[in-house]
């Protein structure tokens, strides 16, 4: 286990009200890439989470071992659970926000998650079946897609036109097949040409290897215009 991982489970299990820390996204499927991956995780907790004592823990963190990272987690009162469109504390990025625990983050974890501390994923939440899957991607690509698809100018940056590709690419095969694909998966998926499918392996893999700006903005773009389009048709 990564070390900033234990030491986030060890510093949140000492608390008293957080019950359970559980492993979503790239960690959980086996696709992490040291270096690459966001750090995805789920907690829960007994009662409304107190944000300015996790704001302070996760500050400490992000300024040692978990520094460059990625480390975030969702802080989920176990209370609210079931309501998908509830918004819950989220360490991302530096930051704490709120948002919703997510279909596709649900998904994730009755089917690949594990707890580093409390119950197992299962045991706390039904599992997710193809149909959720299918209406977890719809609403991603409806949802932040379909905003960010209206704003040309945010393709220009290359982390968004990377993760627009995998996305697309992701959200097309749930809808199709109802299961989840992973990043590294996506990208062999993705509707690019060949040159940039070995740029997008590479960057995955850990090379920095730069993209022409523009075209791949425009490629990006015009790829999430289309999913989002099929998307609201389906």
């Amino acid at each position: 286990m990564i070390p900033a991982v234990t030491r986030l489970g060890e510093q949140l299990s000492t608390l008293g009200w957080v019950t359970d820390l559980l492993v979503a996204g790239s960690l959980a499927t086996g696709d992490y890439r040291p270096g690459v991956s966001d750090i995805d995780l789920v907690a829960l907790t007994d009662g409304p989470p107190r944000q300015d004592t996790l704001t302070a823990l996760h500050r400490r963190l992000d300024a040692g071992p978990a520094r460059g990272l990625d480390l975030g987690c969702v802080y989920v009162d176990a209370g609210r659970l079931a309501d998908p469109e509830a918004e819950h504390p989220t360490w991302t990025h530096g930051q704490l926000v709120q948002r919703i625990l997510s279909g596709i983050t649900r998904a994730e974890l009755t089917r690949h998650g594990h707890a580093i501390f409390g119950r197992a994923p299962h045991d706390l939440m039904p599992p997710a079946t193809d149909d959720d899957v299918r209406r977890a991607a719809r609403a991603e690509l409806t949802g932040y897609w379909a905003w960010a698809a209206r704003r040309p100018w945010l393709w220009l940056d290359p982390v968004i036109a990377d993760l627009g590709l995998t996305s697309m690419a992701r959200g097309r095969h749930a809808l199709a097949t109802g299961t989840l694909l992973t990043k590294t998966e996506a990208v062999t998926a993705a509707h690019a040409p060949p040159w940039l499918i070995e740029q997008l392996r590479a960057r995955r893999a850990g090379r920095e290897v730069t993209s022409p700006r523009l075209r791949t903005a425009l490629i990006a773009w015009r790829d999430a215009r289309r999913t989002v389009a099929a998307a609201r048709r389906s």
